[in-house]
């Protein structure tokens, strides 16, 4: 579960505080360093900021521009601070940017002759537990920019066209 902060040059008490921080982070987002991004949890500001009894500026400014090598790449620390989306079964909320990692493997396991709408990509993620609205898929969607089901059908067509 290794991860090194990586501090701009600093002494004294910034280093303590992102040392500080960037420890936190890493106990709230243990699941994220042992699993992947499936298991990135909602965390925002203010936890962090409870969690080591200093103010949520104080959290934001050490954050900004400060960035954490781990075994699972290079991260910024602003990455760990992600919205919740609710659960289908009223259960444990989905980080954002877990349900965002879902949609692009959706969408890469498409079959060709089967593209998936966002319509049919809302319905697979309540069958995960994850209760998001269509337009919120879509918007992720074009954030990763990853074209529509229509545009994905008409590439994949053109694709398979021009190889036989």
């Amino acid at each position: 579960m290794g991860a090194t902060v990586i501090i701009p040059a600093a002494k004294g008490l910034v280093t303590f505080t992102a040392m500080k921080v960037a420890t936190e982070i890493v106990r709230q987002q243990d699941a994220f360093f042992a699993h992947g991004v499936r298991h990135l949890r909602p965390l925002n500001l203010k936890t962090v900021a409870d969690a080591i009894s200093m103010h949520e500026s104080t959290v934001s400014r050490v954050t900004a521009n400060k960035y954490m090598a781990t075994s699972r790449g290079i991260f910024e620390l602003k990455y760990f601070f992600t919205s919740a989306i609710a659960a289908a079964d009223g259960g444990e909320s989905h980080s954002a940017e877990a349900v965002r990692d879902h949609i692009r493997q959706l969408i890469d396991a498409e079959n060709p002759q089967a593209i998936l709408s966002d319509d049919t990509i809302v319905e697979k993620l309540r069958g995960a537990g994850i209760d998001i609205a269509r337009r919120t898929v879509a918007k992720y969607r074009e954030a990763m920019r990853i074209p529509s089901s229509v545009q994905r059908r008409r590439e994949k067509q053109a694709a398979f066209g021009a190889a036989s």
